[in-house]
Parts: C-alpha cells; sequence; structure tokens
C-alpha cells in the first residue's frame, strides 16, 4: 500500500468514527445513561460487531464521547477565564459556563457521570467511575494551569493553584450534580452562592507580575 492509499485509508476512518460518535450522541441525547451499544449501532445502521471494532467495547466509546465533549467544555473554559472583564465576573463566567453545558445537555452529563440503574447483560459491569474520574483530573490540572499562569500565590503557588484547581472543579461538579438533579433555584442564583464561596482569598491575591493577569 502506497503512502498515499494509507492517507486516505486513515481519512476514511476517521470519518467513519466521526460519523458513529455523533450516532452515539444521539442515543445518549435520547436515553441517558441506558444507551446501549445495541441501540448505538442501530442508529449507525451497522451491526455492533462493526462498532466494537471501531472502539472495542462501551468503555472505549465512552472515553470517545468524554473526550470529544470534554474538549468543547474545556475550550468554553478557557474563553470564559480568558474573556475581558474583572475578576469575579470571569469566576462566575467559568462557574456559569460548566453549569450551562450540563443544564443543556443533560443526558450527555449522566451518561458521562452515572451508569445505568437498569443496565443491559453487556453492559453491567462498566465502571463509569473508573472512566469519569480521569476526566474531572484533566479538568482539576487544566484549572491549575490557568490558577499558576494569573494569581501570585508565593512561594506555595504551585501546590495551591493544585489544590485550588481540583477544588473547584470537586465543588463544580459536586454542586453541578445536585442542582441539577433537583433543581430547587435558577443557575444564575447557583453561580452566585458558589462565587461567594471561592470569594475568600482569590479576592485578594495580586496579579502575577509575569502573567497574563486574572
Amino acid at each position: 500500500m502506497t503512502t498515499s492509499q494509507r492517507e486516505d485509508q486513515q481519512r476514511t476512518t476517521e470519518r467513519r468514527r466521526r460519523e458513529l460518535l455523533e450516532a452515539a450522541d444521539r442515543v445518549v441525547l435520547r436515553d441517558g445513561p441506558g444507551a446501549s451499544m445495541n441501540a448505538i449501532a442501530a442508529e449507525a445502521g451497522i451491526t455492533k460487531p462493526i462498532l466494537y471494532r471501531h472502539f472495542g467495547d462501551k468503555g472505549g466509546l465512552y472515553r470517545a464521547l468524554a473526550a470529544r465533549h470534554t474538549e468543547a467544555l474545556l475550550e468554553g473554559l478557557r474563553a470564559a477565564l480568558d474573556a475581558p472583564a474583572e475578576r469575579r465576573r470571569r469566576v462566575e463566567s467559568t462557574l456559569d459556563t460548566y453549569l450551562a453545558a450540563i443544564e443543556a445537555r443533560p443526558q450527555v452529563y449522566r451518561f458521562l457521570m452515572h451508569p445505568a440503574e437498569d443496565a443491559g447483560p453487556s453492559d453491567r459491569g462498566f465502571d463509569v467511575g473508573r472512566h469519569s474520574a480521569p476526566l474531572l483530573r484533566r479538568m482539576g490540572e487544566e484549572l491549575a494551569v490557568v490558577i499558576a499562569e494569573r494569581v501570585e500565590l508565593g512561594p506555595e503557588g504551585t501546590e495551591l493553584a493544585r489544590a485550588w484547581g481540583h477544588g473547584i472543579v470537586g465543588m463544580m461538579h459536586a454542586a453541578g450534580d445536585w442542582w441539577l438533579r433537583e433543581r430547587p433555584f435558577p443557575r444564575e442564583r447557583l453561580v452566585s452562592h458558589l462565587a461567594d464561596l471561592l470569594w475568600g482569598r482569590l479576592a485578594t491575591a495580586g496579579d502575577r507580575a509575569d502573567g497574563p493577569g486574572f
């Protein structure tokens, strides 16, 4: 096989993989955590063995979908953090970006973060926690980098930035999960409440002299 043929084959494979992920997205939007490999294969108009050929198993498909949605969410969080606004407003905008994302696609969120209570035999044993924990860790590390680049936290800055990054992501995840289930009040009120909780040392810390500011 020539180099050109291999490149064409790779492009075809990547295009087909995107099409399958789009079909999986449609099923997840409809079925949430109950989305099965059978339903996704049917939506894509293929057999389950062909789906396995591309992703291996539900874990492989999950990781591909998670990467797809995590990248989009991280882009939104970065944009909110870099927006030209005063610090409190950017904190609120970042919190709102996360909460708006899970509110807009609750079934996708539930698929990524919660197991199906009525999973079929082929899906039992799928450990959602084993797959979702790395997503939260990645978000925590990304936020830690942003904090470390922008805020002057003294000689323990790196340590503090990582603790804050993972702590903020954990807070957003736990509070957002509770809020999405109960909807006790509008999203903007949760944003304000969480921003108030964060508005301690962050409010008084200075910007790094060599950073982009926060």
